[in-house]
C-alpha cells in the first residue's frame, strides 16, 4: 500500500446501525469504506479494491460464513483480510468460520482499541503480501479513474441480481399458486406453510439463509397435485383404496416435476415435495422412510401441513380449534412426527398463531376427501 492512499475496508452488515456506526468508526481512523448492506452486494464491490472485509456472521440471503467461502474461491482474493463481528461465541461457530476462511474475529460489542489493534494488524500483513505483488502502481490508476463509474455500473448489477431473485422466487410461487388454485385457500394456504416452515426452521437453528430457501421451498410441497386427476383433487368424500393409491402419487409426481434444477431453491422443493408425508415410525408415503432418514425440511413441512389442514374449514368438517390440534399433535409425537420438530412448534406456537391470523383462509373451493390429505 502506497502512504498517499488509505486502506479501503468493506462494511458488510445488514443492519444499518451496525454498520454505520462502524463506518463513522473507521473513518474517525482514517480509512476509506464501503458499505455493503447483503452478501450480494459484499461480493459485487470486492472488485473495488478493498484492503479488508468487516464481515457480520449473520445476514439473510447469504451469511458470513457463506461470503467468506466465495471470497475465497477466488484466487484473486485469497490475500484479503476478512474479520468477522459476531456475536457467535461458541467453539464450533469459530471452528467453523477458521474453516472457511476467517482470519480474525471481533466480538459484539468490540471496543476501539481492539478494532483498531486487529485491523491494523492484518492490513500490515496485507501491505507486506502487497509489496511481492507486480503491476501495483498500474491498478492504483486504474482504480481511481474508474471508481465512480464502477460504483454505478456495481448498484446496477446488485439491483439485477435482486430483481432476478425475485422473479425466480416470484415465478416458483405461481407454479404453486397453479397446483393448489382448485383445492385451496391459494395464497393464504401457501402463505402460511411457508412460515410455519420458517419459525420451526428458526427454532431448530437453522441459518437465516437456510430459512429463507425453507419458507419458499415448503410452499412447493404439494405441486405434485397438478397431476392429479380432478374427479379424485375433488371428490367430496372418502376416497377408496384405488383412488387414495392415485392421491398418494402427488409426492413423486412433485418430484418428477422439479427434478433436476440446479437452482438451490427447487433443489428443496423436490426434497420437500417427496418427504413431507414420511412419518417418524415409517409408516408413511411414498417410501416408508422412518426417523432421521426422513429429511429434516420434509418432517418441519409435515407439521406445519398437518396443522393447516387441521385448522381450516373443509367442506366435509369443520375446522378443530388450534387447541385441539395442539394435543393431537403431541399425542402423534414419535408416530407421526419427529417429537423434536412437535416440540418447537408447540414452544412457539405465539408466532405460529401470528402467522395464522395474518393469512386467514377465505371459504374453500374444493376439498381433498380425509384430513391431512394435503
Amino acid at each position: 500500500m502506497n502512504a498517499g492512499r488509505s486502506h479501503r475496508i468493506l462494511v458488510v452488515d445488514d443492519d444499518e446501525d451496525s454498520r454505520k456506526t462502524l463506518v463513522r468508526v473507521l473513518k474517525r481512523l482514517g480509512y476509506e469504506t464501503e458499505e455493503a448492506a447483503d452478501g450480494i452486494e459484499a461480493l459485487a464491490k470486492l472488485v473495488l479494491d478493498a484492503d479488508l472485509v468487516l464481515l457480520d456472521a449473520t445476514m439473510p440471503n447469504m451469511d458470513g460464513f457463506e461470503v467468506t467461502r466465495e471470497i475465497r474461491a477466488n484466487p484473486a482474493l485469497r490475500d484479503l483480510p476478512v474479520v468477522m463481528v459476531t456475536g457467535l461465541d461458541s467453539q464450533d461457530d469459530r471452528l467453523r468460520a477458521v474453516d472457511v476462511g476467517v482470519n480474525d474475529f471481533l466480538t459484539k460489542p468490540f471496543n476501539l482499541p481492539e478494532l483498531q489493534l486487529r485491523i491494523g494488524w492484518l492490513l500490515r500483513m496485507k501491505d507486506a503480501t502487497d509489496a511481492l505483488k507486480e503491476q501495483r502502481a498500474a491498478l492504483e490508476a486504474a482504480v481511481e479513474r474508474r471508481t465512480a463509474d464502477l460504483r454505478r455500473a456495481l448498484e446496477a448489477s446488485v439491483r439485477a441480481q435482486r430483481e432476478t431473485y425475485a422473479a425466480h422466487v416470484d415465478t416458483i410461487r405461481r407454479l404453486v399458486l397453479a397446483a393448489e388454485y382448485k383445492d385451496r385457500d391459494t395464497a393464504a394456504h401457501i402463505e402460511r406453510i411457508g412460515h410455519y416452515s420458517g419459525v420451526l426452521g428458526k427454532a431448530l437453528g437453522m441459518s437465516p439463509s437456510a430459512l429463507q430457501v425453507l419458507r419458499h421451498a415448503s410452499e412447493m410441497h404439494d405441486v405434485g397435485k397438478m397431476g392429479i386427476p380432478d374427479s379424485i383433487l375433488l371428490k367430496p368424500g372418502p376416497l377408496n383404496d384405488a383412488e387414495w393409491a392415485v392421491m398418494r402419487s402427488h409426492t413423486t409426481l412433485g418430484a418428477r416435476i422439479l427434478d433436476g434444477s440446479p437452482s438451490e431453491l427447487l433443489k428443496l422443493g423436490r426434497l420437500i415435495a417427496l418427504t413431507h408425508h414420511e412419518r417418524w415410525d415409517g409408516s408413511g408415503y411414498p417410501a416408508g422412510l422412518a426417523g432421521e432418514k426422513i429429511p429434516l425440511e420434509g418432517r418441519i413441512c409435515a407439521v406445519a401441513d398437518v396443522f393447516d389442514a387441521l385448522t381450516n374449514d373443509r367442506h366435509y368438517r369443520d375446522a378443530l380449534t388450534n387447541l385441539t390440534v395442539y394435543g393431537m399433535m403431541e399425542s402423534e409425537k414419535e408416530r407421526h412426527f419427529d417429537p423434536r420438530v412437535v416440540q418447537a412448534f408447540l414452544d412457539h406456537r405465539k408466532e405460529i398463531e401470528e402467522a395464522q391470523e395474518a393469512w386467514p383462509s377465505r371459504e374453500p373451493q374444493g376439498t381433498l376427501g380425509p384430513a391431512g390429505a394435503g
